[in-house]
């Protein structure tokens, strides 16, 4: 499954461009054999910028590499999956403030 559809693509090279507004994810990866989690608002050429969970317990805000992400071969030979279900309800800010409460992401 590509990670990114063009739609997702575009909303987040726009978000990007507005990078003072607290956006809400357009995005959730997940990795479906492991406690590791991405809420992604913000895509600038490879690089998106997002919540990161890598399932430690310590989520933060930063930047991942989308090709790495789609690279990447799990367990069993899966690879990290779009959330083809998400939809945020809150910012970004919003969530980070609850991961970092909780010690990961809940969306």
């Amino acid at each position: 499954m590509k990670l990114l559809t063009a739609a997702i693509k575009t909303q987040m090279q726009n978000n990007a461009k507005n990078q003072d507004q607290d956006h809400k994810p357009a995005l959730k990866l997940f990795n479906p054999v492991g406690g590791a989690t991405w809420l992604l608002t913000e895509l600038e050429g490879d690089v998106a910028f997002g919540l990161c969970d890598l399932g430690q317990g310590t989520p933060e805000l930063g930047s991942v590499s989308i090709s790495e992400l789609e690279n990447l071969t799990l367990a069993m030979g899966l690879k990290i999956e779009r959330d083809r279900y998400f939809t945020a309800d809150k910012t970004l800010s919003e969530y980070a403030t609850a991961a970092r409460d909780s010690g990961s992401i809940a969306a």
